[in-house]
């Protein structure tokens, strides 16, 4: 009766205001409740309705009026343009990984895992605990909390919980790196492919990139080398674990010689192990659990492994490279939540925690050969670039006479959406590549996905 009876005072009133003036004043609710001999509660539950419609609004001790109308007019932002000035440099577009779609396409394109591949009990569970907990009202310390250090510092091996800095994600981690260790103008040595967030990092801090060739077995010791002397870089940013986008994992021969590389150069080597958790048929070595030099800086992110919402990752630095990289973290955010560090760490302290891994390590094999054996099966004119044992990704190669932007149009026109190869490249890309995600929702679709993939390339006669 009640929802009536406002449902009619929202009426009345309307045909009130359609004949009233700009900011004219309407009856006070003592007023409407003798009018329509309804309730108070009633009466400001209409009102509210209109407010929220943007017809009427309220002024604390004066009343409620006619919201004035606004004119319709042209946006006309052109003024920015020489406000602004030209940018320094070409940004890159924020990924097509970001993208979020509607749920009835088949999506491989996604840089998250599904749900159902988080530990969401064991995540809830951890955010009303904290909620409970002093770390929802106190201001936590700049490097993290020292629970969570330590933790970090225990799960690397070598390393002292005094030695991490807490961040915001791994995005942040990266973008303090390269400030703090880099600058602005200085080159910065990187894998071609690599993750598109450090490029996007690599353009936000200024530094200069210098991309490296790297296969399915990672980069060549000796193109590395040549890098570092023709250029005078100081830092190799690299994923040397189940590689985004090309799951490639290095060789312990290979990790050693990299490490030389960098030993010899006076050089840091910025680890990203974006994938630690992830491994399917192999488990992750650091190469930061062989460096006694501070040579390597470590950055693991527990984002993906978590949750989405939990934007926690960790930078294990030593020396001087420490101070710098959490000064540089200092000038961007402060310091973390120390809510989300809480649930953080209290997710990965539970005895649930490694159960959940074992689980996901299973769902990902069957994910990653569900979607290998259907484009073996209906894509035949593509080639995977090996087959990976860990992360969350296949790195396909397309013909070299496709053209990427038509594929992609018409796999989405057909309800599949994909990641485009060239996104992951630093400089222009060898070969036309798409990165299809294995993690993502809906698995039973795959096939489906992979018929409308090699039916796109079918049409342009590949």
């Amino acid at each position: 009766m009640s929802d009536d009876s406002s449902s009619r005072i929202v009426a009345g009133l309307r045909e009130w205001i359609a004949t009233a003036e700009p900011g004219a004043k309407l009856p006070s609710t003592r007023a409407l409740v003798a009018e329509y001999a309804a309730s108070p509660v009633t009466v400001q539950k209409a009102l509210r309705t209109l407010a929220a419609q943007g017809i009427v609004e309220s002024r604390p001790g004066v009343g409620t009026f006619v919201r004035a109308v606004r004119v319709a007019r042209a946006n006309d932002y052109g003024w920015q343009t020489a406000a602004l000035g030209s940018p320094p440099q070409r940004m890159p577009r924020v990924s097509t990984a970001l993208r979020t779609v509607p749920n009835d396409v088949i999506a491989l394109h996604s840089g998250y895992p599904d749900r159902e591949l988080l530990p969401e009990r064991l995540v809830r569970a951890a955010f009303a605990r904290a909620a409970r907990s002093a770390s929802a009202v106190n201001r936590p310390p700049a490097a993290g909390l020292p629970e969570l250090q330590a933790w970090f510092a225990a799960e690397l091996g070598p390393a002292a919980p005094g030695d991490v800095v807490v961040f915001p994600g791994s995005q942040s981690g990266l973008s303090a790196a390269f400030r703090g260790l880099v600058g602005a103008g200085a080159p910065l040595v990187l894998e071609s492919p690599t993750y598109w967030g450090a490029i996007l990092a690599a353009a936000q801090a200024g530094v200069r990139v210098v991309p490296v060739p790297s296969g399915p077995h990672g980069p060549d010791p000796d193109e590395l080398d040549r890098a570092f002397r023709r250029t005078g870089a100081r830092a190799f940013y690299a994923q040397p674990n189940f590689a985004n986008p090309t799951g490639a994992r290095w060789p312990a021969e290979l990790g050693d010689r990299v490490l030389g590389v960098v030993r010899e150069h006076g050089a840091f080597l910025i680890e990203d192990d974006w994938a630690h958790d992830f491994g399917i048929a192999a488990d992750v070595v650091p190469l930061a659990a062989r460096d006694d030099r501070g040579h390597v800086v470590y950055l693991r992110s527990l984002t993906k492994s978590v949750s989405p919402a939990v934007r926690v990752a960790g930078i294990i630095a030593r020396g001087a490279a420490r101070e710098r990289i959490l000064a540089s973290a200092q000038g961007e955010s402060m310091y973390v939540s120390g809510l989300l560090q809480a649930v953080a760490l209290d997710v990965v302290t539970q005895p649930g925690w490694r159960t959940h891994l074992r689980g996901v390590r299973r769902q990902l094999a069957a994910r990653r050969d569900l979607l290998a054996g259907a484009l073996r099966e209906h894509v035949p004119s593509a080639r995977l670039e090996g087959l990976p044992q860990g992360g969350l990704n296949l790195w396909v190669r397309l013909p070299d006479a496709t053209d990427p932007a038509r594929l992609i149009r018409e796999c989405e026109a057909a309800g599949v959406v994909v990641n485009p190869g060239g996104e992951w490249f630093p400089a222009e890309p060898p070969g036309v590549y798409l990165r299809l995600n294995y993690s993502g929702p809906n698995p039973g679709a795959f096939p489906d996905g992979a018929r409308i993939i090699g039916e796109a390339l079918a049409g342009q006669g590949l």
